[in-house]
């Protein structure tokens, strides 16, 4: 094996077990008056504990866009390399969670999009309809989710393999690729 061989796979097992400082945003304002109890922020919550990730922020907001801007804002300030956002990605009228972050973002990463809803067709032909993406905001990765408890369990599963990579190279870690 040559040593740049060695290094790529050395690079890929540190950013497959690094410790990703996470912070979860409930968008709903329903659940942020208290009429309803969150349940899609405790599901991720749960995963994420499984993977192994740090939480480090939690909150629950209405779909308001500069509520949304000032919490991944305040995430980003405490330290969170992640932040996975659940619901305001549908097409209702108050859904503004996709307009929140790509008004804030440096880049936006289809690809995540793409394969949470390519994946999810084969759930619910529903899933067309969701506006589900990720960016870099910062130096934090921002992965929006669907509201749906088990559609943001099930997404972060299609796109999980990609997290830890997608947050080294938002931090600005160097990397062979």
């Amino acid at each position: 094996m040559t040593a740049g061989a060695k290094n790529r796979g050395a690079h890929r097992d540190a950013a497959t077990t690094m410790q990703i400082q996470v912070g979860i945003i409930t968008i709903s304002d329903r659940a942020s008056a208290g009429d309803y109890d969150d349940l899609g922020g405790p599901a991720l919550k749960q995963v994420a504990q499984k993977i192994g990730w740090h939480l480090l922020a939690e909150a629950i907001v209405p779909d308001e866009i500069a509520r949304i801007q000032d919490t991944i804002r305040s995430f980003v300030n405490q330290g969170c390399a992640l932040i996975l956002t659940t619901g305001g990605t549908g097409i209702g009228p108050r859904d503004v969670t996709p307009e929140a972050i790509r008004a804030m973002m440096r880049v936006e990463l289809p690809g995540f999009g793409e394969v949470m809803r390519a994946e999810s067709m084969k759930i619910t032909p529903n899933a067309i309809l969701s506006r589900n993406l990720a960016a870099v905001v910062d130096r934090a990765l921002v992965v929006a989710l669907p509201g749906k408890p088990s559609g943001a369990v099930e997404c972060l599963g299609f796109v999980q393999g990609a997290i830890p990579h997608g947050v080294a190279l938002a931090q600005g870690t160097p990397t062979s690729c």
